[in-house]
């Protein structure tokens, strides 16, 4: 590696540029979640189309600035295995269901860089807490952009499902919306549980997933019926022998990380009607990933193993508007922050200081919290007895 090289990356290393992107990140959020709030009330209620069309932009703008983290500060890598045929069809011009295995820390970033490349991150969305949409900045930004919002009690959640979807696939573009139907993040302890919840019900056991739960499933279908015409099944897998692990802190630090993913394309007709039917063709999916991704694991390949047919490859190149909006935001985000900070301290108003910088302090634990919450060891429960009282 070459001098200039050595230095950048030890640069990546520091605090202070973490504390820059987040500085970047959480003002140009507010500033974002700010004109959403505006619009909501004053432009909304007479041009929903409209709305939503400034809505796909201004959460591009969000999300982006975390692809920028993930392509052109990290130079990870994606490789998506996808049918030709599927591909013609993903560039952004249908709805969609996504279907992923929720096993790392950073599976939604994956998700996303593959969103973008295909031209519909700004519509992005999913199934969510509902304790997620009162934090600021990304929470508050995906409470306008109309995400679905679960409370964790099937009779509202049913209802909510019902009418979100109605809202989410009147969208002018076309909207791609996750579910994770494991419910939560894979570990080593909630797959304990799972497989314990398989063998006490004589259903296959599952190596790399946890059982599916299929109410969220079912009880989407019937208004999914006439509006998606697709599932996506996406399976993302990160060797386990690569020198870097698929961490938030790995990118934040500058090393890159190399994911793969096989993509396959379900027509939705395909999915039976009948509620037990649809509940068992979801399980029968997560066992058709679970030999996906063992596959993987153990031979290098989705298709060795599996029984699926082996499709090519596709390496996604960077699109530079993810660098040009960061580059932007970061100009205005720390311009304003250090024109605070030096105006403050030359005119010796201490007060202002000391605001700006608690303000500092702030976003920097919002910026450890938010790492820590993305961590492995504090997804939620699963199979845990008040789980289980559920």
């Amino acid at each position: 590696m070459s001098p200039i090289m050595t230095f950048l990356t030890e640069i990546k290393k520091l605090r202070l540029i973490h504390l820059c992107i987040a500085i970047t990140f959480f003002i140009s959020g507010l500033v974002i979640n700010l004109v959403q709030l505006i619009l909501h009330f004053t432009l909304k209620p007479f041009n929903v189309v409209l709305f939503r069309r400034i809505m796909f932009y201004l959460c591009y703008s969000l999300n982006s600035q975390l692809l920028f983290v993930a392509e052109w500060y990290s130079n990870s890598k994606l490789h998506v295995y996808i049918d030709p045929d599927d591909l013609e069809k993903f560039c952004g011009k249908e709805h969609v269901l996504l279907m992923m295995n929720h096993t790392y820390e950073i599976d939604w970033l994956a998700g996303w860089m593959f969103t973008e490349k295909n031209h519909v991150l700004g519509n992005c969305k999913a199934y969510a807490k509902k304790a997620i949409s009162y934090v600021p900045a990304i929470g508050w930004a995906w409470y306008f952009a109309e995400f679905v919002f679960l409370e964790r009690s099937y009779d509202k959640d049913k209802e909510i499902i019902a009418r979100q979807l109605k809202e989410v696939f009147a969208y002018p573009d076309p909207v791609w919306l996750l579910l994770n139907a494991e419910g939560t993040r894979f570990t080593p302890k909630k797959h304990e549980a799972s497989v314990k919840f398989a063998q006490e019900r004589g259903m296959t056991v599952l190596k790399h997933h946890l059982i599916p739960r299929t109410k969220g499933f079912t009880a989407s279908l019937p208004t999914l019926r006439g509006r998606c015409p697709a599932i996506y099944d996406v399976n993302l897998a990160f060797r386990k022998d690569a020198k870097h692990p698929p961490t938030i802190s790995t990118i934040l630090n500058g090393y890159p990380i190399e994911g793969y993913m096989f993509v396959r394309r379900i027509p939705l007709e395909n999915v039976p009607e009948d509620e037990k039917a649809a509940a068992e063709w979801l399980q029968n999916l997560f066992r058709e990933k679970d030999r996906i991704i063992d596959s993987f694991h153990t031979t290098g390949s989705f298709f060795e193993t599996s029984g699926f047919k082996e499709v090519p490859v596709k390496q996604f190149k960077y699109r530079p508007y993810n660098l040009l909006n960061f580059a932007l935001w970061s100009l205005f985000s720390i311009s304003l922050i250090l024109y605070y900070l030096v105006s403050s301290f030359l005119a010796q108003n201490w007060i202002s200081l000391s605001i700006a910088v608690g303000i500092l302090l702030a976003i920097y634990v919002m910026m450890v919290k938010s790492i820590n919450m993305s961590k492995i060891s504090k997804a939620s429960s699963y199979g845990s007895e008040t789980s289980k009282s559920k």
